[in-house]
């Protein structure tokens, strides 16, 4: 029987959106939303667990307003969180460009993504930047989404869970292990990241448990707490299976959570795991 933990559904809009976009987007959404809730009253009088699942929406920075003015008038402002797709470390300066943890804040974002793979391979962010990045998250109360992952090479070298492990293990070296315990870690083999190619729900767990050990080695019994996401082209035809594995807690979500109808069926069967 899988440990309770918070079941989490957050999407990464990357470099994607509009007014016009996110207008229609809300208003979708907040439709789907509430035809999965009438079929699941209809099903049974009990409710499921698809109330318990933090949902994040991560548009680029400059829309974080605007949805969160959407997602209020469309009544979802209590069912979806906003995050951020990147912080920078320092609090304030003359860094042009970048937006700080408490501009984060102040436009409404509680969550942010910190060391996505494609930051690592086109900013050459470093695994020190990501711990930085992470401290200043933790510093607003921000909850730092990290995200690990290997690329193809590295898993046919069979380098995957070395190298997964090396990652986190610099912002324990920088931050201190309890400090995971506000965390979430994302698992995005770089391989299954918008390719449509996904790792099976058995490759997926695998990395997850090993995640879980090593998190357990730095953590103690907090590693049980502490979620672990599974990325790498996530769809609502796939998500039920890998969320029911024992150590994959939810999703981190590219191009699917673009689609309001997809993005609800993968929120629905997160959901179905906590019921």
């Amino acid at each position: 029987m899988r440990s309770v933990r918070n079941r989490i559904v957050a999407g990464n809009w990357k470099m994607h959106g509009s007014r016009a976009l996110l207008t229609s987007y809300v208003q979708d959404l907040a439709r789907e939303l509430d035809d999965l809730k009438q079929a699941r009253q209809q099903q049974s009088s009990v409710q499921t667990g698809t109330d318990e699942v933090s949902v994040v929406i991560c548009p680029p920075t400059g829309y974080l307003a605007l949805l969160a003015d959407l997602l209020h008038s469309n009544g979802l402002a209590k069912q979806i969180q906003l995050g951020a797709q990147d912080v920078n470390p320092h609090s304030q300066g003359a860094f042009t460009g970048e937006t700080s943890a408490a501009m984060l804040r102040d436009l409404g974002a509680r969550w942010v993504l910190v060391g996505h793979s494609e930051r690592r391979q086109y900013q050459a962010e470093t695994d020190e930047l990501v711990a930085a990045k992470t401290a200043a998250a933790l510093s607003l109360n921000l909850t730092p989404v990290i995200c690990v992952g290997e690329s193809e090479a590295q898993r046919e070298a069979g380098e995957a869970e070395q190298v997964v492990a090396s990652q986190l293990a610099v912002v324990i070296e920088n931050l201190g292990a309890s400090a995971l315990a506000d965390c979430v870690v994302a698992y995005e083999p770089v391989w299954a990241i918008g390719t449509g190619r996904t790792a099976t729900a058995e490759i997926a767990q695998s990395m997850h448990a090993a995640i879980r050990e090593r998190l357990a080695g730095w953590c103690g019994e907090a590693a049980e707490r502490i979620p672990l996401l599974y990325g790498g082209s996530v769809k609502s035809s796939n998500a039920a299976q890998l969320f029911a594995q024992q150590d994959i807690d939810g999703g981190l979500i590219g191009g699917a959570s673009l689609d309001a109808r997809e993005f609800a069926g993968i929120i629905a069967a997160a959901g179905a795991g906590n019921g």
